[in-house]
């Protein structure tokens, strides 16, 4: 069994992505990273034009010690980085049964329609993490994230 790591939140992060270039995201909890939307094709260590970008998206992650991913400096989070994360879970017998929650506790009962535009809950490892930034910043669709997508239906 691999051993997972957890990396201090407020910790940068600079991943190495399949075309060679990298992206950049930063541990905002235990379990959830926040993502931005900055790519370069050699390795970037300046925490404040990192941070200076927006936040493509917010998940949780499953790291292993074993990673390529690289913490390269720590800052107190940004006010932005310390709301809830807000995610939604589908029943995937009954797809009218959904559930929004937060972070920090808080859940209700929604209609599917509520949880467009929301996170779905899942535990992203490294690499689909890799995948999925590489495709947004290419322009093309993300499987996983089409999979994962709210069923309206």
């Amino acid at each position: 069994m691999k051993k997972v790591r957890f990396y201090r939140p407020g910790s940068f992060l600079r991943i190495p992505l399949a075309d060679g270039s990298f992206g950049y995201g930063r541990a905002i909890a235990r379990t959830h990273d926040a993502f931005y939307e900055y790519r370069t094709k050699s390795p970037d260590s300046d925490l404040d034009r990192i941070a200076s970008k927006p936040i493509l998206f917010k998940i949780a992650v499953r790291h292993f010690v074993s990673s390529s991913w690289e913490s390269i400096g720590w800052r107190e989070l940004e006010e932005p980085l310390t709301q809830p994360i807000v995610h939604f879970w589908q029943d995937v017998g009954d797809f009218r049964n959904c559930r929004i929650f937060d972070s920090v506790g808080n859940s209700r009962s929604s209609e599917p329609q509520e949880c467009v535009g929301l996170e779905a809950m899942a535990v992203w490892d490294e690499h689909h993490v890799e995948e999925r930034l590489l495709d947004t910043f290419m322009g093309r669709p993300s499987g996983i994230v089409e999979r994962l997508k709210v069923h309206l239906q």
